[in-house]
């Protein structure tokens, strides 16, 4: 970080590692944070229940997270011993989530995973439902045709596949792109299965972001100015080598290969941070199917609040 930017505002982001960082490491690397007036810290979380608890704590400012975990913790419903959590909300979409189920090789159909072992993150919440729908409509029932176990986040569930510890999960990029380039196979885009569905999303607590707007709309603002530099071909070299450069594991193939998943233009990286009414539907729909005591949920308001993304658009 320059001298200048460690003269800055400082705000903390929680995320799960992964490509789907791509345009933080960007705003970050590039100044577009600090060209905004503010100096941003990236921390990583192992799981969704250590990052919400510690949402709930205000160990951090900002995370990047699943909106179903937003949704959950809001209603009560989260697997962290928490509580509700009113004041969490969304405040800018990011994607899709990019997930694919992902399987050991010697499985050719997802309805060949009948009795066998799917690893999800936290059973209650984020992308657990997400699996849940994608076996459901290939005649796998939950809590019947499977087992399920929880291995945290997609790090530790890549593991415990290559490892054998389970026969499929839920992976994103780059994460799925190494495990088909390792054998393992990829049965499905989630997309492709359920449609339009709402993934990563910016969040944080609702008092926290009343008393920082101005950091609020400078993180948006960076955060989008990156996205659109990744959008550029003409950045494609520098984007490859910003992400390697903070996935060093990442092989060069594995990284060119996840130039052409997030960035596609179809189902890439949002470009207007906006949070998608269909796609965030879905996520109400999953969770009103699989929660406990099957709530039906359906006020958007409740969870989201886009008067940030708004200011920062200049609306």
């Amino acid at each position: 970080m320059s001298a200048h930017a460690n003269q800055l505002p400082r705000v903390s982001v929680n995320v799960f590692p992964g490509g789907f960082n791509w345009g933080l490491y960007v705003a970050r690397d590039k100044g577009l944070f600090a060209a905004h007036g503010i100096a941003v810290e990236i921390l990583a979380t192992p799981d969704s229940v250590t990052q919400m608890t510690e949402l709930s704590q205000a160990k951090f400012d900002i995370a990047m997270t699943a909106v179903d975990n937003i949704v959950a913790y809001v209603e009560g419903q989260g697997q962290a011993p928490i509580g509700p959590q009113p004041g969490f909300f969304a405040f800018m979409g990011s994607d899709s989530g990019f997930l694919s189920l992902v399987t050991a090789a010697a499985y050719t159909r997802i309805a060949d995973l009948k009795d066998k072992v799917v690893s999800v993150d936290a059973m209650t919440t984020g992308y657990a439902f997400v699996l849940y729908e994608i076996l459901r409509r290939n005649g796998l029932e939950k809590e019947r045709d499977y087992t399920l176990v929880s291995q945290g986040g997609m790090i530790q569930r890549w593991t415990a596949l290559r490892e054998g510890r389970c026969d499929a999960t839920l992976l994103s990029a780059p994460y799925n792109l190494i495990a088909t380039q390792s054998g393992f196979r990829e049965q499905a885009r989630a997309v492709e299965v359920i449609g339009p569905y709402q993934g990563n999303v910016g969040a944080a607590r609702r008092s926290w972001a009343r008393e920082n707007s101005d950091k609020l709309v400078a993180f948006i603002r960076g955060y989008r100015a990156a996205i659109d530099w990744l959008y550029d071909p003409q950045n494609r070299g520098e984007a490859l080598t910003i992400l390697r450069r903070n996935l060093p594991q990442l092989p060069p193939e594995v990284a060119e290969a996840s130039y052409g998943e997030l960035l596609h233009p179809q189902r890439g990286f949002s470009r207007t941070g906006t949070i998608d009414s269909d796609a965030l539907g879905c996520v109400l729909e999953l969770r009103s199917r699989y929660a406990r005591g099957g709530k039906r949920l359906s006020e958007a308001e409740k969870y989201c609040d886009l008067q940030y993304l708004e200011r920062a658009s200049g609306r």
